[in-house]
């Protein structure tokens, strides 16, 4: 690099220098101005009550549940879906019903679903809650998913939801309560067989009880009717009809002994296999705000400031070069001058 050359670029620095030296009592005022302002904003906006404040504290409980992809194979999360009448929505949502779908994918859209939403929306009286006057339901809607999350960590299975608001106690039941309605719509979908099966034997175990305890009273009663009745000729009837209710006694009794083998089979199954949808950890009421950052923002307006005024202050150098430049000053008045003639026109 050559000497002028050199010359030429400390004479540049210096230039910057002695621009932002001559300007050096804006840029400290607007920069001050910025940090008392910012830092007056932050303390009002900590003083006030949080429904009217601008910026107010914001909490985010979360609760965590694990869902188990690996039974989402083999079409049963697809028929599932068919038969709730969920596909095409789903489609539409970006789940594939036709392959490669998994439970967290169906999670993250049934919690956008506006059956979802309005259930919240209704349960909570959102649309009260935030003076929604304008179309209330789409609104509230609208309102309650800027503030509800929901994610998917793939690498730990874990399916997270979260709400936002100034009231950390409100914020905690909202996102317990789509837990529970999530979970609840899992069951009525069917997806964990093993559950469902579960179920149903429990049922039929009970009717099966239930009709073994009415054969029994029945045998009991004929049997004394036997014993009133002997000698005559109706009572070969009755021993007739206390045998045929002996032997539907005993095919109950077989069939209560396989449905409770059944039962045990299916607990041991439960017990080996993880189920689809296991909330991990219910949302608490946070002590600790999730935001704002007053410091961080204070930071942020300060430097913004400071750049701004720099910026301001070459700006203005540069208006100033312009002005004591004549030749530049007559090639605007030209062009003024040209302006007005071609209004003029």
């Amino acid at each position: 690099m050559s000497e002028e050359t050199k010359q030429d670029d400390e004479i540049s620095l210096l230039d910057l220098f002695a621009v932002l030296w001559h300007r050096k009592t804006m840029i400290i005022i607007i920069s001050l101005v910025a940090i008392i302002c910012i830092v007056v904003f932050s303390i009002f906006s900590l003083v006030l009550d949080p429904e009217i404040s601008p910026l107010p504290n914001v909490y985010t409980p979360r609760a965590l549940m694990l869902i188990n992809n690996a039974s989402s194979s083999g079409g049963g999360l697809s028929a599932a879906i068919g038969a709730s009448g969920l596909g095409s929505l789903a489609s539409l949502a970006g789940v594939n019903v036709g392959g490669g779908q998994t439970y967290s994918d169906l999670a993250q859209y049934l919690v956008g679903t506006n059956t979802l939403l309005d259930s919240v929306v209704d349960k909570f009286d959102f649309i009260k809650r935030y003076k929604i006057k304008i179309s209330p339901r789409a609104s509230s809607r609208k309102a309650l998913k800027k503030n509800l999350t929901a994610s998917y960590d793939k690498d730990s299975g874990v399916f997270t939801i979260g709400f936002t608001d100034y009231d950390p106690v409100f914020a905690q039941q909202v996102v317990n309560y789509c837990v529970d309605y999530l979970g609840n719509w899992f069951k009525d979908l069917g997806l964990d067989k093993n559950v469902m099966q579960k179920a149903n034997l429990e049922q039929n175990i009970q009717n099966t009880f239930n009709e073994i305890r009415r054969l029994e009273e029945e045998s009991h009663r004929l049997e004394q009717s036997v014993s009133m009745a002997y000698g005559s000729g109706g009572g070969v009837s009755i021993m007739l009809e206390t045998q045929r209710i002996a032997l539907e006694l005993s095919a109950q009794q077989e069939v209560y002994k396989q449905l409770k083998v059944q039962l045990e089979m299916i607990n041991v199954s439960i017990a080996s296999e993880s189920p689809i949808f296991q909330v991990l950890e219910k949302a608490e009421v946070p002590d600790q705000k999730s935001k704002p950052s007053r410091g961080m923002l204070c930071i942020i307006v300060t430097f913004g400031a400071f750049f701004f005024s720099v910026f301001l202050a070459f700006v203005l150098n540069a208006v100033e070069n312009i002005k004591k430049d004549p030749e530049a000053m007559a090639k605007l008045r030209a062009k003024k001058e040209n302006v007005r003639i071609y209004r003029e026109d």
